[in-house]
């Protein structure tokens, strides 16, 4: 990216990194010093924890980003992210599919969350009484 003229820093620039398999959120801490945040893909990290394909036909009853393997996972990065001293969010389907999971998202510390257009309301909602709750 330097050579590019782009310097994590300058001009307000930072770099984020993925954290979409569990190698990342085992390994989160690592991290910190090379990036100045994260956003977890919840499809992924999801799919990568269960062990599960989402689009396979037959296992895809199976795929739950809801399940507490994954929450686990999720509030492990959000754990080491926030103690580290980076920005972290979530990007996926979770909150849009569930919007209740916004409210685990705000009470682990979550900085962002990204929804679909057409849920952003009522995770606004659950978000905000989420956040009064705090």
């Amino acid at each position: 990216m330097e050579e590019n003229g782009l310097k994590r820093g300058e001009n307000g620039l930072m770099v984020y990194v993925m954290c979409e398999i569990p190698s990342n959120v085992i390994l989160a801490s690592s991290f910190t010093q090379h990036f100045d945040g994260f956003s977890i893909g919840s499809n992924d990290l999801a799919q990568l924890t269960l062990g599960v394909d989402r689009d396979s036909g037959e296992l895809a009853s199976l795929f739950n980003e809801q399940d507490e393997a994954v929450k686990w996972m999720i509030a492990r990065a959000i754990t080491v992210a926030r103690r580290e001293g980076c920005k972290i969010g979530l990007c996926g389907e979770a909150p849009s599919n569930h919007p209740e999971f916004a409210k685990f998202l705000v009470n682990a510390g979550i900085d962002s969350i990204s929804v679909s257009p057409d849920s952003f309301v009522q995770v606004m909602k659950h978000v905000v009484a989420s956040e009064k709750g705090l």
